[in-house]
């Protein structure tokens, strides 16, 4: 399947409870972010969590986690979280994420995830109709060098 023309992304305005005395965004805000926009891209292919609880019986669970970071955002920045979907390989799925403020990156990384049994928190393998979603955003490239 061909890459995306554009990766799945929100777009988030940076409030107050984000930020440092400075105004500067708390680093470990940035996964949240993240996961704000990976639960959004779920809710737009019509799959939300809830929904994937009560109907799969599967939780995702993060397994690793690696980020760099390059520019800080600050309070009331407007700043959009990109998603794309590198692989998808039985009970797990690796994200590539980037944060940017206009065409500055400031923060990207890696968010690997495992689905698991929500009865028995054991490894479940990712639902087809799951699949399904996540391959509208596969790629096999990394982000670009800015």
């Amino acid at each position: 399947m061909p890459a995306p023309e554009k990766p799945f992304s929100i777009t988030i305005q940076v409030n107050y409870e984000d930020t440092d005395a400075a105004g500067v965004v708390y680093y470990g805000k940035y996964l949240g972010y993240m996961e704000r926009a990976r639960n959004a891209c779920l809710r737009f292919h019509g799959l939300p969590l809830t929904q994937i609880m009560k109907q799969d019986k599967i939780l995702f669970v993060v397994t690793e986690v690696q980020l760099r970071y390059y520019l800080p955002a600050r309070l009331d920045d407007e700043i959009e979280v990109n998603l794309k979907v590198q692989q998808i390989k039985g009970a797990r799925v690796r994200f590539l994420q980037q944060v940017l403020r206009g065409s500055e990156r400031l923060v990207e990384g890696e968010v690997d995830l495992a689905t698991v049994d929500s009865r028995t928190g054991r490894p479940s393998r990712i639902p087809e109709h799951l699949k399904t979603a996540f391959r509208k955003h596969l790629t096999e490239l990394v982000f670009p060098e800015q």
